[in-house]
């Protein structure tokens, strides 16, 4: 036999215990360290994936029961975004609408007395088309111009506005209007 385990087997009886339940002890910590811990930690990952996969089926589950309705919603929101694109011109329908605003100001019976496109400012999807407009004629005239740039399809909006200068020609008064219009063109990209 081997002199070592020969000299160990003469030792007294606790201290071949105390040896062999060291040994025992060290083996239990290594199973525990080296295999049994990465295995909890590893389960301990897979039931956290498990349930957030878990809440992932059952959002879905519920989007799928309530498909009709989302497809009902998104066909909605085209209708809207195609309505909101219509009050939106691009780039080619801007003469001609700033066309119409002038020919709106002639058929309320004002002057126009100068009409200055102003340069396009980008603002992300879209972009500002202003114009400066100065008019001349009755108080009541511009209102009705103002309402009759109003009900147009596109968007304009009127700000900047200042009257100034009345005059009374022919027992009517006429002012002196400037403002700036301002259109809004889509930016297809």
């Amino acid at each position: 036999m081997d002199p070592r385990v020969e000299n160990f087997m003469r030792r007294p009886v606790y201290q071949r215990v105390l040896v062999l339940v060291f040994l025992l002890v060290l083996l239990v910590f290594g199973f525990y360290y080296g295999l049994y811990e990465g295995q909890l930690i590893e389960m301990e990952n897979l039931g956290k994936r498990l349930t957030t996969s878990e809440a992932k089926l059952a959002e879905s589950r519920r989007i799928a029961a309530n498909l009709p309705a989302f497809k009902a919603e998104y066909e909605r929101l085209q209708a809207q975004l195609v309505d909101a694109l219509s009050e939106l011109p691009d780039s080619k329908e801007i003469p001609k609408l700033l066309r119409n605003i002038g020919k709106l100001a002639a058929d309320q019976g004002l002057d126009v007395l100068n009409f200055t496109p102003a340069g396009e400012v980008n603002k992300g999807f879209y972009a500002e088309v202003p114009v400066d407009l100065k008019l001349s004629g009755a108080y009541h005239d511009v209102a009705l111009f103002f309402d009759s740039v109003g009900n147009l399809p596109r968007i304009v909006n009127i700000g900047n506005l200042s009257m100034a200068q009345p005059k009374i020609e022919g027992g009517r008064t006429t002012l002196n209007i400037s403002f700036r219009a301002t259109t809004f063109r889509f930016i297809d990209k």
